[in-house]
């Protein structure tokens, strides 16, 4: 009973010392000459955000990138970036917002996968009776943390293994489609030889009969 009585003491307070996150999780196509943006919002000053992309097709797997803050002020660019991990603090609040553009392509389309993420850290309280718990709160509170850290590195290694068999099904499949094309080329040039050499020779008997 007494173990009981203690986990239903720490389970709030360690629900309360997790980070609430709000995530967006998307794969989006960017056209050639485009230049696509989305948005995310900061309720307080001191929030996290995180900004992940990564370039899964088209060209040379690059593109630029833009984040600008509700001032108009740039927090994050880059030029013909194949994929980024960002972690920045909100100075402001408002409406953050994140822009992709493929202007060094003129007919290629580039598909992306990005991550947008909201970290806001609560205010931690004390225990209501102060030094009762709080050894086995920090304990399980560091385990917690030690997990999530794990997870993450988790989820950040299948997103580039993720990332690494995108690109390589993309350059098979271009690889095929450039084999495809070629053997049609040759095929044709070889059929277009054949009627040029019957036509020849047909020419040359002609004339002899002549």
């Amino acid at each position: 009973m007494r173990t009981f009585a203690v986990t239903s003491i720490l389970l709030p307070l360690l629900a309360s010392f997790i980070p609430q996150a709000d995530a967006t999780a998307l794969t989006t196509a960017v056209a050639a000459n485009q230049r696509l943006c989305f948005h995310a919002d900061a309720d307080k000053k001191g929030e996290k955000i995180g900004f992940y992309f990564a370039v899964q097709s088209g060209g040379s797997f690059d593109i630029d990138f833009e984040v600008t803050a509700p001032d108009g002020k740039v927090v994050l660019e880059g030029k013909r970036e194949k994929q980024g991990d960002y972690i920045f603090t909100a100075n402001a609040v408002g409406e953050y917002t994140f822009c992709f553009e493929n202007d060094m392509s003129t007919l290629t389309e580039k598909l992306v996968d990005f991550d947008i993420m909201v970290e806001s850290e609560p205010r931690r309280e004390a225990p209501l009776k102060p030094g009762q718990i709080s050894d086995k709160t920090n304990a399980l509170e560091e385990s917690i943390y030690r997990l999530k850290n794990q997870l993450t590195g988790i989820q950040r290694t299948q997103k580039y293994f993720h990332t690494r068999e995108n690109r390589g099904m993309s350059l098979v499949q271009d690889t095929v489609n450039r084999m495809f094309w070629y053997a049609v080329l040759e095929t044709s040039a070889i059929i277009g030889m054949a009627i040029f050499q019957v036509y020849v020779v047909q020419m040359f008997f002609t004339s002899t009969g002549r």
